[in-house]
């Protein structure tokens, strides 16, 4: 667990991964129900709905945080803001992927706001760390927003600053999170889809900073 790389490669170092995803996905969310890989607009999926993406350490935890909000219509968890093609768990832990665990979010933005989400992000993880959450250490555990809209990214700038100066009023050390345009999500295998649903004692570790938003942000 201490053993892996706590910097990312550089591209050329990375693993060559594979031309097509290894598995097929279950068609349905093991609790929600509804399409696991949803689009909006496509299928029964609304138009209205929009897609998040956090990277927030083990993605076990993360996915179930969020499946629970009212308002998110699906989730799944996946790699990204790496440069290995359809990798693999194991690979991905390796650190020679650059990937880090993430989890994809289809939300109803009339239920549940945007800045709702980012404001849980920065609640349930500990956003200092850098390569890091908890006793979780690797490149695969770094803390990441992936914004899909420049609404989304203005969004998450401006609550990264709420938020980090906050932090700081209190002694903290800067946020370490990355807030880039979205790259390409990779979903993990079915196995580790809705982990904690069927293994409900299964493994959780989120460092937090146990520091709130401030009132009215």
């Amino acid at each position: 667990m201490f053993g892996r790389p706590t910097s990312l490669f550089p591209a050329d170092a990375t693993l060559a991964g594979r031309d097509s995803l290894g598995w097929n996905l279950p068609a349905r969310h093991r609790v929600l129900g509804t399409p696991l890989d949803a689009e909006p607009g496509v299928g029964d999926t609304p138009a209205t709905m929009e897609v998040a993406y956090f990277g927030l350490g083990c993605f076990w935890g993360a996915e179930e945080i969020y499946w629970q909000k009212p308002g998110v219509y699906t989730t799944s968890v996946g790699y990204q803001g790496g440069t290995t093609p359809n990798p693999t768990y194991e690979e991905v832990c390796s650190g020679r992927t650059n990937h880090t665990e993430a989890v994809r979010i289809v939300f109803d933005p009339s239920i549940v706001s945007y800045a709702d989400l980012v404001k849980t992000f920065f609640e349930v993880h500990d956003p200092t760390q850098g390569m890091r959450q908890g006793n979780d250490v690797g490149t695969q555990y770094r803390s990441a927003i992936y914004y899909t809209t420049d609404e989304q990214r203005a969004t998450a700038e401006e609550l990264t600053k709420v938020y980090g100066e906050e932090l700081a009023r209190r002694g903290f050390d800067p946020i370490t999170t990355e807030v880039l345009p979205a790259p390409h999500y990779y979903p993990a295998e079915p196995l580790h889809q809705q982990y904690l649903d069927r293994v409900p004692n299964g493994y959780r570790c989120h460092a937090t900073t146990g520091i709130a938003f401030p009132a009215g942000a």
